[in-house]
């Protein structure tokens, strides 16, 4: 490939984005009192958003769907094809339907009309022809249309559903700040990402506890420890008292500070050498929290303890690896 074909396809490419850019642009003028309408008529949906849409129109329907049902708005696709097959019996009155087509006259989606009608469903059309049968039969119409598709022809639905998806998101996002949707409602419907883990997932749900706690007693050995050490395999164990209360900890970092110093580690208390003041944490805190605190202050475990400073739990680094945290 020569240097003036690299430089043409760079071009071509350029002129895709730069005439999708300009059909976004021209949606500004667009969120206005209809979209507030249409936002108003979504708001006060006591069922579901029922989203239709046939070919690319129903891609991006199913898109917007599950954007929608991601960020506080219960929705779901269905395809116009199958609707008028059985699958118009999920529409209820309670619902609304939000319906795209970038001609408004989709036969499928017209076939559709008289039973939403007869229901009295509200619907919102998200149309490129605002004087379509889609268009003036809606409760609300959003006007989607474009100068010209970026494919060459004229004829692949490019622009046009970039604007139809960038409407839907502009619908999500205000239904989203409307019903006060926060970021742990955002976690709650995915709890299988890095968002849900890091907002859901709390210590007491991944730390060790139990006879997996290493600890030993401020009257042993260095020995005892290390023992204990690579038993639990935490690099780490808590030092307690005769009361059970946390009297310091010892770490693999004060092994090798101990081992520095050729002491006997078989005839010097752990005591003499344990770090007394030690970090520890709450069972409740998220696990996200744990790792910020360990990280501030460069620690690779920590002890957690309940409101009566008692301990219950340990966690290191590489629990939050395997929980997804880090």
């Amino acid at each position: 490939m020569t240097q003036t074909d690299i430089q043409q396809l760079k071009s071509l490419g350029l002129a895709v984005v730069n005439t999708e850019l300009e059909a976004i642009t021209a949606l500004r003028d667009r969120i206005n009192d209809t979209f507030a309408k249409a936002c108003q008529l979504l708001l006060n949906c006591q069922g579901r958003i029922i989203v239709i849409g046939m070919g690319k129109s129903g891609h991006i329907g199913n898109k917007i769907a599950a954007t929608l049902a991601s960020t506080g708005s219960p929705a779901f696709f269905v395809h116009a094809g199958e609707a008028s097959h059985g699958d118009l019996g999920m529409i209820t009155q309670k619902d609304v339907v939000l319906a795209l087509s970038n001609s408004g006259e989709t036969a499928e989606l017209l076939t559709l009309l008289p039973i939403i009608k007869r229901l009295a469903t509200p619907m919102i059309a998200i149309t490129g022809e605002p004087n379509s049968t889609l268009a003036t039969t809606a409760d609300a119409h959003l006007n989607v249309s474009v100068e010209k598709e970026a494919c060459p022809l004229g004829l692949a639905p490019t622009s046009s559903t970039t604007t139809a998806l960038v409407m839907g998101d502009a619908l999500a996002i205000a239904l989203l700040e409307a019903r006060g949707f926060t970021a742990e409602d955002f976690a709650l419907s995915h709890p299988g990402g890095n968002l849900g883990r890091r907002l859901l997932l709390r210590v007491s749900d991944i730390m060790h506890t139990g006879h997996h706690i290493p600890k030993v007693s401020d009257q042993a050995l260095i020995s005892d420890a290390l023992v204990e050490m690579s038993e639990k395999g935490l690099g780490m164990t808590a030092i307690c008292s005769a009361s059970d209360d946390i009297v310091g900890i010892f770490t693999d970092g004060d092994l090798r500070r101990v081992l520095a110093q050729t002491v006997d580690v078989h005839t010097t208390a752990i005591a003499d050498v344990m770090t007394t003041e030690c970090k520890t944490g709450d069972p409740d805190m998220l696990a996200a929290e744990i790792l910020e605190r360990m990280q501030r202050h460069k620690i690779n475990a920590l002890l957690i303890v309940n409101d009566q400073k008692q301990l219950i739990g340990a966690i290191n680094m590489h629990d939050l690896l395997r929980a997804g945290v880090v």
